[in-house]
């Protein structure tokens, strides 16, 4: 038996990092993509990453906060083998060890040399999750500047797009790579860096897996009927400085809301709330049913939030689209400007008083805090997203 060795030194709490093993979520902030996780022996331990790379096992022993062994047996490996992580308190911190056991055989070994780099790697970021928030398989993932939207049979027949699986767009971002490429609202991307993009998101992770800022890739899309092909330059990430303090983080994302806010009440003004009903055609929203779209997106945050600190993230295959009638549902109780507006504001609102009171021991758990606040101090991303859409359809029913 060959043992491959893998260690790291954290300056975190001994329960987070013994958690980082344990529990689906934090194992997702650090590790792989999908996990679900049963922490008691012969209990399962399924971890997927983007790309369709799995290892499928469960647990051998597990001791609170001094070790943990599982079963590893991924979708490449010929047969499966044993992982056991230590973990010992030291000079304030945590020292992890990651030891897994491989037959002693010549047809294991190009195997073993590639866990030993898989898990230094992985380590890596685990030291940078717990230690400061900041998963560096995102950190130095470049940006491609887009905001996707859903992708439906209907829409597709509506704008004349030939194929039935890609990425439409709802938006591209000032600044960024999809814009100074010229990708458009509604453009659908079928195929970027020669790897296809469907209507699953993470056919973008794969395809941009191993890029950098700065690298240039070929996109094919759709704009109508009409198959097109750019270059286009991934932009570099900047990371959120996500302060770990609930009071400054909602006053910081309260000042970046507010001004948002303020321009989609402005987008209003001098029109009446039967034009604010008035759909552009039948299969498009009304101005108010994009609010209600956004208030929709903002009680998504309270749920995520509650998740997040409950530390049982649901995990579902995709993203999901948007339900009509829930939409409809939103602006039916809520049948005026002043009315969703006020419904928008007070769920604003809610997600801002419910950050000011975020536990001090989720603020201590730094991977689920940071992912929480810097998709907290980006709320114009998606806020200001639609505002064209909601000036367009006002105008449309002038």
């Amino acid at each position: 038996m060959t043992t491959v060795t893998a260690e790291t030194f954290v300056q975190a709490p001994l329960k987070f990092a013994y958690r980082a093993f344990t529990n689906a979520t934090s194992l997702r902030e650090w590790l792989c993509d999908v996990a679900t996780v049963a922490p008691h022996p012969h209990g399962r331990m399924y971890l997927w990453w983007a790309g369709d790379f799995y290892s499928s096992g469960h647990y051998l022993e597990l001791e609170q906060n001094k070790c943990v062994k599982f079963r590893w047996y991924s979708s490449i490996d010929p047969a499966p083998t044993e992982v056991t992580v230590t973990f010992v308190e030291k000079d304030g911190g945590v020292k992890v060890r990651m030891d897994h056991d491989v037959p002693d055989d010549k047809s294991w070994s190009k195997l073993a040399e590639g866990f030993r780099e898989n898990w230094e790697d992985s380590l890596r970021n685990l030291k940078s999750v717990l230690e400061t928030g900041i998963d560096l398989r995102i950190a130095e993932r470049p940006m491609l500047g887009i905001v996707p939207g859903d992708f439906t049979e209907k829409q597709a027949k509506h704008l004349g797009i030939p194929v039935r699986e890609g990425m439409r767009l709802d938006d591209t971002v000032d600044g960024m790579g999809a814009k100074r490429a010229g990708l458009e609202r509604d453009d659908v991307l079928v195929s970027m860096a020669g790897k296809p993009i469907t209507n699953d998101f993470t056919s973008l992770q794969v395809a941009i897996a191993g890029k950098k800022g700065g690298d240039v890739i070929e996109v094919e899309y759709y704009r109508g009927a009409e198959k097109k092909k750019i270059s286009m330059e991934l932009t570099r990430r900047p990371m959120a400085d996500v302060p770990f303090n609930p009071v400054e983080l909602a006053k910081q994302s309260r000042a970046l809301m507010e001004p948002a806010l303020a321009e989609i009440e402005k987008c209003f003004e001098g029109f009446s709330d039967a034009q604010a009903m008035k759909r552009p055609e039948p299969n498009e929203w009304s101005a108010l049913e994009v609010v209600a779209h956004l208030i929709l997106n903002e009680r998504f945050n309270i749920n995520f939030l509650s998740s997040l600190i409950d530390g049982y993230e649901p995990v579902a295959d995709g993203f999901g689209g948007n339900i009509s009638e829930s939409v409809a549902a939103t602006v039916k109780a809520n049948p005026s400007i002043k009315l969703m507006m006020d419904a928008l504001r007070r769920s604003v609102d809610e997600i801002l008083l419910y950050t000011e009171m975020i536990p001090a021991d989720f603020v201590a758990n730094k991977g689920s805090y940071y992912r929480f606040g810097s998709g907290l101090l980006q709320p114009g991303f998606h806020l200001n997203a639609h505002t064209d859409q909601l000036r367009k359809a006002l105008e449309a029913a002038k």
